[in-house]
């Protein structure tokens, strides 16, 4: 697991049944392209978030397929409707292999 990669989500506390939301989600991730050498010279292996997916209660809200061009950090920021309490489930998923998960609940109003 890559230990540059911090997820940090923003989702409302509460909202009213059937209402909808803006949902922000970032990585701080370095989206290494496995094409620069560190100052040994040796390569420094890929390392890219390529996908993208965000859930509500086991429903899927968005999933999204990410291109090696996308920049460092990549940022997402999305609306989803909101019909009853729960957990917004924010992964991420890198190449390398290692997941990323942030999970933040939502109360109805």
């Amino acid at each position: 697991m890559a230990d540059n990669a911090k997820p940090r989500v923003k989702v409302p506390k509460s909202a009213a049944a059937g209402e909808v939301v803006t949902l922000k989600a970032l990585i701080s991730h370095a989206m290494e392209s496995g094409q620069r050498k560190d100052s040994s010279g040796n390569p420094i292996p890929r390392s890219i978030i390529h996908r993208f997916t965000c859930d509500l209660n086991g429903q899927n809200v968005i999933d999204v397929a990410i291109n090696p061009s996308v920049s460092t950090n990549p940022y997402f920021e999305f609306d989803a409707r909101v019909d009853a309490a729960g957990e917004f489930v924010f992964t991420w998923y890198d190449d390398d292999g290692s997941v990323y998960t942030e999970t933040k609940p939502i109360a109805l109003a």
